[in-house]
């Protein structure tokens, strides 16, 4: 298991994020790439018909229930590139919360504004956005604000215009790119001003708590989780 070195942890502790290149590639990258696109068109009619019916925004879509379309998308929860981390981050209790595996179409206005997603109450709460297509700027790249997720940092507010935020920094990347981030800071994805839909993957984790325990929640692959690490990881089991 690849732990991080102490510069990546002074980074993390310091700044909130953390950047993987080239964290999925090969022909791993390609079949993700063929896998999601397969299932984006296959469940496209869906997605719009729930937005003619006034349901859902037009302005992004989450293949629905990802872990029982393809077995990628469980293998890249545990992936070797990120997953030591997660577990060094969260002292080696780490959950799983979901995936996210989600389509921004080309468009001005993005579909979130700055903001965190948790307080500082909740339990560390960790996210990792694996592009599956190369983002250029302005293509609805990532972008957080280094050193928010503290908690004497701020105050903060979301500006109107996502360019006015103060000191924020903008992720750009190619394909397989991975970018981990405490979820406390403050962040968004920019407007895409691009042709082409940015398509990535949300991982969503917490440092473990019983309380985030559902033996329920992912048991339609429990067929998948063959040891007890990956079985605590997916909830299936307790923490002791």
């Amino acid at each position: 298991m690849i732990r991080p070195t102490k510069a990546e942890t002074a980074q993390w502790e310091e700044l909130g994020y953390l950047v993987f290149d080239n964290a999925i590639q090969g022909e791993e990258l390609k079949r993700l790439q063929e896998v999601f696109d397969y299932w984006a068109e296959r469940c496209k009619s869906d997605w719009l018909g729930r937005i003619d019916a006034g349901q859902v925004p037009a302005s992004f879509y989450d293949i629905p229930n990802p872990f029982d379309k393809d077995e990628i998308f469980v293998d890249l929860i545990d992936h070797p590139s990120y997953y030591g981390y997660l577990m060094d981050f969260t002292d080696d209790n780490l959950i799983l919360l979901g995936p996210q595996v989600r389509t921004v179409p080309p468009g001005p206005v993005c579909y979130s504004g700055w903001h965190p997603d948790v307080p500082h109450s909740n339990p560390l709460h960790i996210k990792v956005q694996i592009y599956v297509n190369d983002v250029e700027p302005g293509a609805g790249e990532f972008a957080y604000v280094p050193g928010s997720h503290k908690s004497d940092s701020g105050p903060y507010s979301g500006p109107n215009r996502l360019e006015a935020m103060p000191g924020h920094k903008r992720f750009p990347g190619k394909a397989g790119t991975a970018i981990m981030f405490n979820s406390y800071g403050w962040h968004t994805a920019m407007d895409n001003y691009n042709e082409t839909p940015r398509k990535s993957l949300i991982l969503i984790y917490e440092k473990w708590t019983p309380e985030r325990v559902d033996s329920k929640r992912f048991e339609s692959i429990a067929h998948l989780c063959t040891t007890s690490e990956r079985r605590r990881l997916f909830g299936l089991e307790g923490n002791g």
